[in-house]
């Protein structure tokens, strides 16, 4: 087995018929952020993104996308941004994780939404839930899923939904919508969440800012951004912004206008966005790790992601570790912690607080 690295721009047309096959004949690849198509327009816009492309013989059998950064450190393909990671590959090859990054140029390989049976997966790693709302069985059959598991949430989400139409008008669901406006209101709305909650807002990136926007005017057969919409009396109110295989969505960026924030928007959106996705052939949405209350009432299901790292023998490996391995065994620890991880969410939402005080006085 040999290994070349290309730049994505590089990859022909067979290439990427090859990925697509690879990726559509095993059930784990099924992710956007596993597509050629993704890869290829992250790499228009930032140029450290490679794919190794394994072949066996005459024949290409995998193709294993990073980012190579300075000291030999290899991150995913949009490091931060994405909820699946890993080499799409044949089932029956076989190949030493370190080999792997070695003949990428990679001291270390880090990752942290690992997908299930990658053999880059090292002995030392740890395993994450990833919810998901299966609609495998169709939309009826899940909302009977959610009225049995998370019935409380389902009566309190139409209840809600009457009100919100009683009190503020006519409710209207635009599911595929690639109005500019639309998803410049629901970004803005990220933004507003990213500094009210202390986090660093990533739409202050332009770089992904344009992602997303490139992205929105992307509709293939087998990739396509989904720009989702729920409009009260004309007036938007919540929204997301995610990608799409052929029966995939992946959750990305969901918001809503907090002057609703007492109707539950989220709720209601992503309950009527289900619909509209299963209609559409979605059979699985997929929220992504994280521990947050409306994927927990949501879900019906979960996948497993995988994160740590792989390293060889080198300089950049053992930097990598001083920097990254304890500050991730921390936070690890305070998201296992419920105690620990309701704290540190209440100092990063006051910090966000007196951020947004200072920037406007």
């Amino acid at each position: 087995m040999r290994v070349s690295i290309v730049h994505p721009r590089d990859l022909g047309e067979s290439d990427i018929s090859r990925w697509r096959a690879l990726q559509e004949a095993d059930a784990a690849f099924d992710n956007p952020f596993l597509s050629p198509e993704f890869t290829v327009t992250v790499g228009t816009l930032q140029e450290q993104v490679r794919v190794a492309v394994l072949h066996d013989g005459q024949e290409i059998v995998g193709f294993f996308p990073f980012e190579r950064h300075a000291m030999g450190i290899g991150k995913p393909v949009a490091a931060g941004l994405t909820d699946a990671q890993g080499l799409v590959c044949a089932k029956n090859i076989t190949f030493d994780p370190q080999w792997l990054i070695k003949s990428c140029g990679l001291g270390v390989f880090e990752f942290d939404h690992l997908v299930a049976g990658q053999q880059l997966l090292p002995a030392r790693h740890t395993r994450h839930p990833s919810p998901i709302i299966d609609l495998r069985d169709g939309y009826a059959s899940y909302i009977e899923t959610i009225k049995l598991n998370s019935g409380k949430t389902y009566r309190s989400t139409a209840y809600k939904t009457r009100k919100l139409q009683r009190d503020a008008g006519p409710v209207h669901h635009d599911y595929g919508t690639t109005e500019p406006a639309a998803l410049q209101t629901l970004l803005g709305w990220k933004t507003d969440q990213y500094r009210r909650t202390g986090r660093t807002d990533r739409f202050s990136r332009p770089w992904i800012v344009e992602l997303v926007e490139r992205l929105l005017s992307t509709d293939g057969k087998h990739f396509g951004g989904v720009l989702d919409m729920l409009y009260v009396d004309g007036r938007p109110v919540a929204g997301h912004f995610g990608l799409r295989t052929a029966t995939t969505l992946a959750g990305w960026f969901p918001a809503y206008d907090v002057a609703f924030a007492k109707y539950s928007p989220g709720l209601i959106h992503h309950l009527a966005m289900a619909e509209k996705a299963a209609q559409a052939g979605i059979e699985v949405i997929d929220m992504g790790r994280g521990e947050k209350e409306y994927k927990e009432k949501l879900k019906n299901g979960e996948y497993e992601v995988a994160e740590g790292r792989v390293a060889r023998p080198s300089p950049g490996a053992g930097v990598h570790w001083m920097l990254r391995v304890p500050v991730r065994k921390a936070r690890g620890t305070v998201l296992a912690n419920p105690l620990l991880r309701t704290t540190a969410d209440r100092a990063l939402k006051t910090f966000g607080r007196l951020r947004t005080s200072m920037q406007s006085s």
